[in-house]
């Protein structure tokens, strides 16, 4: 969810309460108060009106007696009351919690350490863990990162790429913090490359915030969707022809161009940077992958792949025949 997006949420549930404590008063005078303009308040007024409990009828959504001079909050469907978890709402709530503190950069531990205990001490023993995992310390590069964003400061990243195989340093204007499959990533504006790119956490090997404002472009900023892996036109491309067995691999690599075979096969392309990553990768996995072009990356697997079974030959000669026996 988007910072822009998960701040009206937070305003939509305040404007019950305080509509509830403020009766009959302007929307202009409201939004004096909340921050914002007379008539974003009555865009949200009129979005709770379908908001509400299960069921969505009569006596169940939020009801208003509204106008620009005057809102009063008739029916609050429940959102005026304190939220009270039942013991099984409070047990998946910890278990979500615990797992945050296990991904790096997702949340500050100690304020979810915070919210556990007081969730333990609110819901009681049904839902306390009593073999609870130890107290996590805040990783330094995950809560620079972390404090930068929240601020919306500059950072300097000395970073290690996976598909380039090299450690550069860049400066960046963080976006938002995002969780993908279990990883956690900075999506931020590089200045270097001049588009957004995906920074995922444990591979910042260190962080630094500048004395100056983050500035993304704005039409960036305000872009909700983004893709994982975002293919680089200047990088080599490679050509993999992907054997049925070895499927998974387009869950691991960003893998582009992806087209199945008659026989369950599949042909996909690969971007790389270093060509020695890209011939140890195929030359790694064996006979499950085969290189169709360039004509430079298969001759240079090809070469690998005879010197390692050229060293494995030299180690048969090497080792002595277990059925011959020596005479002394």
């Amino acid at each position: 969810m988007s910072t822009r997006l998960s701040g009206r949420l937070t305003r939509l549930l305040n404007l019950v309460p305080y509509f509830t404590a403020n009766p009959g008063i302007s929307a202009a005078e409201a939004a004096r108060d909340l921050g914002v303009t007379p008539k974003q308040i009555m865009d949200d007024l009129n979005q709770l009106w379908v908001c509400g409990l299960p069921g969505y009828g009569p006596g169940d959504l939020i009801d208003l007696s509204l106008s620009e001079d005057s809102i009063v909050v008739t029916f609050t469907a429940g959102i005026d009351r304190p939220l009270r978890l039942t013991s099984t709402e409070a047990t998946a709530l910890l278990v979500a919690l615990r797992s945050l503190l296990e991904m790096p950069g997702v949340v500050d531990p100690s304020a979810a350490q915070g919210a556990i205990a007081k969730i333990e001490a609110a819901a009681g023993s049904a839902a306390a863990d009593h073999d609870a995992p130890p107290a996590v310390s805040d990783d330094p590069v995950a809560a620079t990162v972390r404090a930068a964003v929240h601020r919306g400061r500059a950072l300097h990243l000395t970073y290690y790429s996976a598909s380039r195989d090299t450690v550069s340093e860049r400066d960046v204007d963080p976006i938002r913090v995002v969780l993908i499959d279990e990883h956690t990533y900075l999506q931020a504006w590089c200045r270097a490359a001049e588009g957004v790119r995906l920074f995922r956490f444990d591979r910042i090997d260190a962080a630094a915030e500048l004395p100056e404002p983050a500035r993304p472009p704005a039409a960036v900023d305000d872009e909700d969707s983004f893709e994982l892996f975002e293919g680089d036109p200047t990088l080599p491309a490679a050509r993999l022809r992907i054997d049925p067995g070895y499927s998974w691999l387009i869950d691991y690599y960003p893998l582009t161009e992806v087209q199945l075979q008659p026989d369950g096969s599949c042909t996909a392309v690969l971007r790389f940077a270093s060509p020695e990553w890209m011939t140890r990768l195929v030359v790694g996995l064996g006979a499950g992958v085969t290189v169709l072009g360039p004509a430079d990356l298969v001759a240079a697997v090809r070469a690998r792949a005879a010197a390692a079974l050229d060293a494995y030959d030299a180690l048969a000669v090497d080792e002595p025949d277990p059925g011959r026996v020596t005479e002394l």
